[in-house]
């Protein structure tokens, strides 16, 4: 740190590929960063002083640069393959993507008695304000267009796409389109996974919570529920 030469605090990226890493060597990470920049209005440019540390660090470093590391931490974004016909249904804001860049190499790409074992349906969905910023559509397409009932895939894009009100089209109201279909598939052990801002839980949960009166469920119960049986993971920032 600049201020007193101490090295600066942890910070936590969740790891866009699996054990294996993309070369399959098993010695390798990916990792999916947006550099955090601050507009300055007054000066009409991006501020330094208020630039993020660690984003703006990896950004700029270049192949054979040194990266201090620690981890993996916690246990929220992982699969559980007991059973290879769970469901997945996988939500995500941004880079919040990356941890279900893992998930679906895991199922779908390598070569290993997993992916092979594997006969749910991983569903994700991905929030971003236009198609220009769409995360590894690249990889999903060839994914999708090889496994058609096993994976889907859908887009909710703020400033592209409108609600069903006539509104701008946020993660919620696109997973809120499926909300029988998903309903029924918690019901029957589907894993639901949110990764991405913290601000897109409050909006999924009153969609959830509207949908749960609908149905004449007690929210707050089934949400428990879930969570008892560990089918709730949350990882937001």
């Amino acid at each position: 740190r600049e201020k007193d030469g101490k090295p600066h605090s942890v910070r936590l990226y969740s790891i866009a590929s699996t054990r294996y890493g993309d070369d399959m060597t098993g010695k390798t990470g990916s990792l999916c960063v947006r550099r955090a920049t601050y507009w300055c209005p007054e000066l009409k440019a991006d501020d330094p002083a208020k630039k993020g540390v660690c984003s703006n660090f990896l950004c700029d470093t270049k192949p054979g640069d040194d990266v201090v590391m620690t981890g993996p931490a916690g246990k929220v974004m992982l699969l559980p393959e007991e059973d290879p016909e769970t469901d997945y249904i996988m939500v995500a804001t941004g880079t919040g993507i990356a941890p279900y860049r893992g998930f679906i190499r895991r199922l779908f790409v390598e070569d290993t008695p997993a992916a092979a074992a594997y006969k749910g349906q991983a569903w994700l969905f991905l929030g971003v304000a236009n198609s220009d910023a769409l995360l590894y559509d690249d990889e999903w397409q060839p994914i999708k267009e090889k496994f058609p009932t096993n994976f889907r895939l859908d887009y909710a894009l703020s400033r592209e796409q409108d609600n069903k009100k006539g509104g701008k089209m946020y993660i919620q109201d696109k997973v809120e389109e499926y909300a029988d279909e998903i309903f029924a598939k918690l019901e029957g052990g589907a894993h639901m996974y949110f990764c991405g801002l913290k601000g897109m839980m409050p909006g999924i949960q009153d969609m959830l919570k509207s949908v749960c009166e609908s149905k004449g469920i007690e929210f707050e119960s089934w949400l428990k529920g879930l969570k008892e049986k560990k089918q709730w993971h949350v990882e937001v920032y």
